[in-house]
C-alpha cells in the first residue's frame, strides 16, 4: 500500500480540476451573498455605510477579527512561528487593553456623535477643518495599510495563477492585485457594509477552516510521539532556545514582540487600529448601541487569541516537517528563498486535490475582507466628511439617493486607488528588508501617531484647536515616514552607528514617541470658544 507521502507526492503538481471546483463554489457562494443584499434597497447613507445600525454584536465581532488578520495572518503569522517563536501571540495583551478604552471611551462619545464618520467627533470639539484633516489623514493612511494587506494578499492568489518559482514576480503579483482589487470592488458595490459583515462571517469561516484542515494532515504525518515534538521544539531554535517561547521579557527595543513593546507599542496601535481608524471603527457603530459596540470589540479582540494561535501552530508544525523531515512521513525539501512562501509552498505541494482548493480559498477570503472593508469605510469617511459638507456649505439641496450613487462611485476609486498603491507595495517591502508582518504593521501605523495623539486631546482634555489639531496630524505623519527603513537607505550622509540603532528600533517605538509628540502638539492649542457640545455619552459600555 502506498504511504501518505507517496499519495500526496502524486498531487503536489499544481491545482486539479476538484481544486478549481473548491475555489469556483467559494467565489460562487460570494456572488450569491453579494446578490442577495444587492437586492436590499439603501434609502440613504446610514442604510448603506452603517447597516442602518441593526447589525448584531457577535456578527461585527467576527467582521473585526477577519479584517484585521487578513491575508498577512494567513501568511505571515505562520512564519513567524517557523522562523522564530510564538511571542507574537503576545501582542494581544495590547490589544486587550486598547479593546477596554475603545469600549468605555470612544465608543460612548462616537455614539453621542450620532454619524457614520468618526472624525464627527473631532468636528464637535475643535471646528470643521479638524474634521476634515482627520478623514483626509485616514483616507492617506489606510490607501497605505490597506494597500500593503492586498499586496499580501496577492502573493498566493499570483502562486496559484503563476506558479512557486514565478508567483513573486513583480510583474505577476501586479496581475494578481489587479485581480482582487476587481473582485473586491465589485463585491462591495453589492450591499455595503451590510454584505461586507456577512461576508466576513463566511469568510472567517473559510480561514479557519483552513488553518484547522492544515493543522490536522500535518499531525497526521508525524512518525514519532507529539511528546517528542514538543521536546524538539523546546530546544530545535539553535543555541538552547526554545521556538514556544511566549514572553520576550527583553528590553531592547529591537526586539519586536519584546515585553514593553506589547504593553506600550501595541496598546497604542490596537487604540489607533480599533478607535481612531474608520475602517474597523464604522463595524462597531452598525451596533445599535454604544454597549453592543462595546461587546463586539472586546469579543473580537478575545477571539483574536485563539484565531491567532491556530496560525502559529501551524508554523511550528511546518518548521518540523521541514527542518525535522525524520519525524515525518512527508517527502520535499523545504521552501527556497522568501521563508513567507512556507505555508503556500506546504500546500501546493503537500496537500491533497480538493482540500488544496479549500486552503487557497481561505487565503482569498484574508485578502478580500480586508478590501471590502477599507474601500466601504473610505467611501463613508468621504462622502461624510468631505462630499456632504461641501455640498452643504453651497446651500445644495441633494437627495439621499445621490449620496449613496457619489458613495458608490467613491468605492469605485478607492479600490483603484488601493490596487495601485499595493503594487508599490512590491519594491517598498523589499526595500525595507523586514518580515512580511512587521511591514505591514509599520505601514499600517503611519497615519496612527497624529490621530491617536488628536483623539487623546479630544476625548481626556480641554485643549486644543483646529490649528495645533491640523500641525499635529501632519506632524505625525511625516514621523512616521521619516522614521520608515527606506527612508535611511536612500539618505547616506545619515549613515552613522547612532542613527542606524534608531532605524533598527520596533516601529512600535517610533509610534510611541510619536504618539507622545503629537499629543503635545495638538495639546498647545486653545479650545475654541464657541465650542460649547459635550462629547461625553451616558450611553457607556
Amino acid at each position: 500500500m502506498a504511504t501518505q507521502a507517496d499519495q500526496i507526492s502524486q498531487h503536489s503538481n499544481g491545482f486539479t480540476t476538484i481544486d478549481w471546483i473548491v475555489l469556483g463554489l467559494y467565489f460562487l457562494t460570494l456572488a450569491i451573498t453579494g446578490y442577495l443584499f444587492s437586492r436590499k434597497k439603501n434609502q440613504n447613507t446610514e442604510d448603506y455605510f452603517l447597516g442602518n445600525r441593526q447589525m448584531p454584536p457577535w456578527a461585527v465581532a467576527i467582521s473585526i477579527v477577519a479584517t484585521s488578520l487578513s491575508a498577512v495572518t494567513f501568511i505571515s503569522v505562520p512564519e513567524s512561528a517557523y522562523t522564530g517563536n510564538i511571542t507574537y501571540l503576545a501582542t494581544n495583551i495590547g490589544m486587550i487593553i486598547a479593546a477596554l478604552v475603545i469600549a468605555f471611551v470612544f465608543l460612548p462619545a462616537f455614539y453621542h456623535a450620532k454619524s457614520a464618520s468618526i472624525y464627527e467627533l473631532l468636528e464637535t470639539r475643535f471646528g470643521t477643518a479638524s474634521r476634515k484633516a482627520a478623514s483626509i489623514t485616514f483616507l492617506i493612511g489606510r490607501v497605505l495599510a490597506s494597500g500593503a494587506r492586498i499586496y499580501a494578499g496577492a502573493i498566493p492568489a499570483s502562486i496559484l495563477i503563476f506558479g512557486l518559482d514565478k508567483g513573486t514576480d513583480p510583474q505577476n503579483l501586479v496581475i494578481a492585485i489587479s485581480l482582487l482589487t476587481f473582485v473586491g470592488i465589485v463585491y462591495t458595490l453589492a450591499g455595503g457594509i451590510s454584505s461586507v459583515i456577512w461576508s466576513d462571517v463566511i469568510q472567517f469561516g473559510i480561514l479557519i477552516g483552513a488553518a484547522l484542515v492544515a493543522i490536522v494532515l500535518i499531525s497526521s504525518s508525524f512518525t514519532v510521539p507529539f511528546s517528542q515534538i514538543i521536546t524538539e521544539l523546546q530546544t530545535g531554535a539553535g543555541d538552547n532556545q526554545s521556538k514556544l517561547v511566549l514572553f520576550d521579557l527583553s528590553l531592547d527595543p529591537r526586539h519586536p514582540f519584546s515585553l514593553p513593546a506589547v504593553i506600550i507599542g501595541f496598546t497604542l496601535l490596537g487604540i489607533g487600529s480599533y478607535g481612531t481608524d474608520q475602517d474597523l471603527a464604522q463595524r462597531m457603530l452598525t451596533c445599535s448601541s454604544a454597549k453592543g459596540g462595546a461587546r463586539s470589540i472586546i469579543t473580537g479582540i478575545l477571539l483574536a487569541i485563539p484565531t491567532v494561535s491556530i496560525f502559529l501552530i501551524v508554523g511550528l508544525l511546518l518548521w518540523v516537517v521541514y527542518q525535522r523531515p525524520e519525524m515525518t512521513s512527508l517527502t520535499g525539501d523545504a521552501p527556497s528563498g522568501d521563508s513567507v512562501k512556507v505555508f503556500i509552498h506546504y500546500i501546493m505541494t503537500q496537500i491533497p486535490p480538493g482540500v488544496r482548493g479549500l486552503m487557497m480559498a481561505g487565503l482569498f477570503a484574508a485578502g478580500l475582507s480586508s478590501l471590502n472593508s477599507a474601500i466601504n469605510a473610505m467611501g463613508a469617511a468621504f462622502i461624510s466628511d468631505l462630499y456632504r459638507p461641501m455640498v452643504t456649505s453651497r446651500n445644495i439641496v441633494k437627495s439621499e439617493e445621490h449620496y449613496v450613487y457619489v458613495g458608490r462611485i467613491s468605492v469605485v476609486c478607492w479600490g483603484i486607488i488601493l490596487g495601485v498603491f499595493a503594487c508599490i507595495c512590491i519594491h517598498w517591502k523589499s526595500s525595507n528588508n523586514e518580515t512580511l508582518i512587521n511591514f505591514a504593521l509599520g505601514v499600517m501605523g503611519i497615519a496612527y501617531a497624529g490621530l491617536i495623539g488628536v483623539f487623546f486631546t479630544a476625548l481626556f482634555t480641554k485643549r486644543g484647536s483646529n490649528k495645533s489639531v491640523i500641525t499635529a496630524l501632519v506632524f505625525g505623519f511625516v514621523w512616521m515616514i521619516v522614521t520608515q527603513g527606506f527612508v535611511y537607505n536612500q539618505l547616506e550622509f545619515l549613515h552613522n552607528s547612532s542613527i542606524e540603532y534608531f532605524y533598527s528600533i520596533h516601529f512600535t517605538w517610533k509610534l510611541t514617541l510619536g504618539v507622545i509628540m503629537t499629543t503635545t502638539i495638538s495639546m498647545l492649542g486653545n479650545r475654541p470658544s464657541h465650542s460649547s457640545k459635550s462629547i461625553a455619552a451616558p450611553d457607556a459600555a
